[in-house]
Formats: C-alpha cells, structure tokens, sequence
C-alpha cells in the first residue's frame, strides 16, 4: 500500500462527495426535471464530459483492457470501433432526441407503439442496467483491493454505498458535474502513464512493437471474424439506444449544445481509449501472469509509474467507474418511477413523495446490482451480457420507432421478447464460452420485429414520433 496512492484517492473522493452534497440540496434539486434530466441546462462541456466518463468506464479501463491483454491492440481497435461508429451515428441523432426530451427510453416507445411496448422496454432496460452497474461495483472494488488493505469484496461494497450516495443525492446534476471532471482527471493521467510507461519500462514504441506476442499482432488476435463481429456490435448498439446518451443529450441547454458535446464525446474517447489500449498491451509482456481485468490498473500499482502518476491512474479509473455507476443507478430509478409506477398520466401524484421514491429506487437498485455481480466469472463477461440484452433487444426498437414508419406495437414486442429470450437461452448455453450471444441474437431479434410489423396491419401504428414532451409526475415539489 503506497500513502501517495491512498492521499490521491481520498482527496478526489473527497471531492466527489463534496459536489454530491452540494447538488443535494432541495434549492438546487427541487423537481423531477432537475433530478433526471438536470432542468435541462447542461452547457456542452460539461455534457461532453458526461457522454464521456458514463459510457467509459470499468466496461472500458477494465473489460475493454481484458480483451486488449488477451487479444492484442489491433484487435482492441475493432473493439472499441463500435463506441466510436456509434458516437457517429449518435451526432446525427443529437438534434431529434433533445428536441423530443423524453425522460427514459421505454416513454419514447410508448408515444410509438403503445403502453403494453412501454412496460416490456422497461423491464428489459432494467435487468441490462443493473447487469451494468453490477460491473462498475466490481471495477471499483479492484481497486480498492490494489491500493487500500481491504479484500476485492469488502472494497466491492465501500465503492457500491459511494455510488449509491451519489446517485441518491443530486441526481443527474451532481452526477454530470463528476462526470466532467473525472473524464478530464482521467485522460491527463492515461496520458501521464503512456508517456512513463512507454519511456521508462518498455523502451520505446519499436521496442514495444518488438515485445509484443507475434500471436497478438495480428487484426483479429487469435478470434475469427465472427467472433470479432460479436465483440464489435455489443458497444455499437448500446451507444445508440443507450438511455443514459438519450438523456444526457436531452438535459442539454440546447440543440447545438447536444451537437457540440458529442463532437467533444468522439475526441474524448480517442483521449482515454487510444492510452488504455497502448497501456493493456504493453502489460501483456511486461506482466504476463497477471489477471487480465487488472491490465492498466496494475501498471499504477506495481511501480511501472511514478506513485503520483499510478495516484492519479487509480483515482481516475475510480472515478470514472463511480460515476458510471451512478448514472446507471440513476437512470434505472427514472425507469421505475416514470416507467413502472407513474406511468399514467391521470394518476394524482403526491410528487413530494414520488421524488423520495426515485431516491430509494437507487437504492433497491444497487442492491440488485450487488447480487448479479456474484455470478459471473468477470467484468468482461458481465459487460458481454449486459451490452447484448440491451443491444439487441431495445436497440433496434428505439431505430425503428424513430425512423421506420412502417414498424407497429406487434412488431416491437415480439422483437423485444425474442432479442432478450434468445440471449438468456444462448447465455445458459455451452456455446456462449465460444461466440458472444449477439451474433445469434442480434439477427433474431431484427427479423422478428421486421417480420411481425410487415405482416401486422398498418392500423397498428399508434401516434407521431415526435409528441410533445411528457410533464415529469415529481416536476414540481
């Protein structure tokens, strides 16, 4: 245990819990559209750093470094290919989502197709989220372990009550303005660690190139294309229907504030992306034993950066990870009050009440969270199924509800149930170990609701797209 790693780490949480009081207060979280869409008034940096640090975290600097370590750089690039597609595709949606301003997901598809797709999107958001923020206690819990004497799992549960308590408190604004600054936190210290680590222990880019396993040199790394693919599309389809990118961009000031930040977002990514690949790399010769999930975080604990640059690499990752974690805690409350509980419109809401029951929500939530993270093997497996069940089954549907006029509320609940059932089935199978469920899953589910909707009457189809946005039920206390 290093102090000026422990100094680091309780300084920035410190600051964490600093902001998360501070946006805690009833002045500045008094309503339901302060609590999960920030009144709407992020300005573009801080909903770059937001998009940023909620959609890389321990999925990334963990998960994303295991499949680096294991399969090699090049293969890391089409990994984390599909995050940057996808914050493509995400700057031509900018404008149409903020202009809708919807509170979740499940509330777009119902303006689509109806109540009964609403309470079905709903569940499934709910059981890939959790599976999310499962993974991000995990993460957090590493790192404990490295720095502090406390075990994975006594760590696993100190970093669960910190996010938590974040997530419960300001909601989406104490939540943004941690975003922000730990994406900044993090990238200078990525940078900071590529530079040593690079200089000092490998000896240069050449000589990187040179320690580098022939077997983890080549584009795929040992995979064949169809394995690749099912490693691709996962972050891909998250991205583009991830409620949490449709809300921040929703809570933006403004249209060309949600354009601008996810400009910001893909230059970001290649900031805090580009290092972790170079740095998981990198450890799989100058730590070849290791555990692959611990990748980048061992090289800030083991003496491969100076302790004030390993400091700074934990704290990041941390950070980031936390604040992850309580965007998924945060959004997954916004499902079970907007979606679940309030979801109808006639319903006489004490909203004074319905704001402490978001509140707790975070709280039955992570306690969910704890509980699933006990049955996987590791965080990229974790991310793999969670990823998948979303991707494949809420995806798809979203896409259509906003551009496929011929798509109806049939065609989206056999599209949901059958992307969500077919991953569960191929996740118990003994061929998941071999190919990630989306290659199955994912072509079910877009034939079934494709099928469905053109073989279903026209008359199906419900409302416009674009209604006005939804009053909140905890708008006003």
């Amino acid at each position: 245990m290093q102090t000026t790693h422990v100094f680091i780490l309780v300084a920035y949480i410190a600051v964490m819990i600093a902001i998360g009081a501070w946006f805690s207060r009833t002045k500045a979280v008094s309503n339901g559209d302060d609590f999960v869409l920030a009144g709407r008034s992020l300005p573009a940096p801080v909903l770059t750093g937001t998009l940023l640090a909620t959609f890389v975290g321990s999925g990334s600097i963990i998960g994303g470094a295991n499949f680096v370590y294991s399969h090699g750089p090049l293969a890391g690039l089409i990994f984390f290919g599909g995050t940057f597609l996808g914050i493509i595709c995400l700057y031509f949606l900018a404008t149409k989502v903020r202009r809708m301003s919807h509170y979740t997901i499940p509330q777009l598809l119902e303006a689509r197709f109806g109540t009964g797709v609403r309470v079905i999107a709903t569940v499934i958001v709910l059981v890939a989220y959790i599976g999310i923020t499962a993974y991000q206690f995990t993460g957090a819990g590493y790192i404990f372990s490295l720095i502090t004497p406390l075990s994975t799992v006594q760590g696993t549960i100190v970093a669960a009550l910190l996010i938590t308590f974040l997530a419960m408190g300001g909601g989406l604004k104490s939540v943004a303005w941690t975003d922000f600054l730990s994406a900044f936190f993090i990238a200078i210290a990525l940078l900071a660690s590529v530079f040593y680590v690079f200089i000092y222990d490998v000896g240069g880019f050449g000589s990187y190139v040179n320690q580098l396993d022939p077997a983890l040199r080549s584009i795929t790394g040992g995979l064949t294309p169809l394995q690749m693919l099912g490693y691709f599309l996962p972050l891909f389809l998250l991205i583009l229907g991830d409620q949490n990118m449709h809300q921040r961009l929703a809570a933006a000031k403004s249209e060309r504030a949600a354009r601008t930040a996810t400009i910001g977002f893909f230059f970001g990514a290649i900031l805090i992306v580009g290092p972790i690949i170079l740095l998981a790399s990198a450890s799989s010769f100058l730590q070849p034993d290791i555990a692959a999930d611990m990748a980048v975080l061992s090289l800030g604990a083991e003496g491969y950066t100076p302790s004030g640059v390993g400091g700074m690499l934990l704290a990041g990752a941390f950070a980031l990870i936390i604040t992850t974690g309580s965007s998924y805690l945060l959004t997954c409350s916004g499902n079970i009050v907007h979606d679940l509980v309030f979801q109808s419109k006639r319903l006489n809401v004490d909203k004074k009440k319905a704001l402490v029951l978001g509140r707790w929500s975070v709280l039955g939530i992570a306690v969910l969270a704890y509980v699933m993270v006990q049955f996987f093997p590791s965080v990229l497996a974790l991310q793999m199924y969670a990823y998948t069940m979303y991707g494949v089954s809420i995806t798809p549907v979203v896409l259509a509800a906003l551009f496929w006029k011929r798509a109806t509320p049939a065609g989206a609940i056999v599209g949901m149930l059958a992307g969500g059932l077919m991953t569960v089935i191929w996740q118990l199978s003994s061929m998941a170990g071999e190919v990630n469920a989306i290659v199955v899953s994912l072509p079910v589910a877009l034939i079934a609701l494709v099928g469905v909707s053109l073989a279903t009457k026209k008359s199906e189809q419900l409302v416009d797209t674009e209604p006005e946005p939804e009053k909140s039920p905890i708008a006003s206390v």
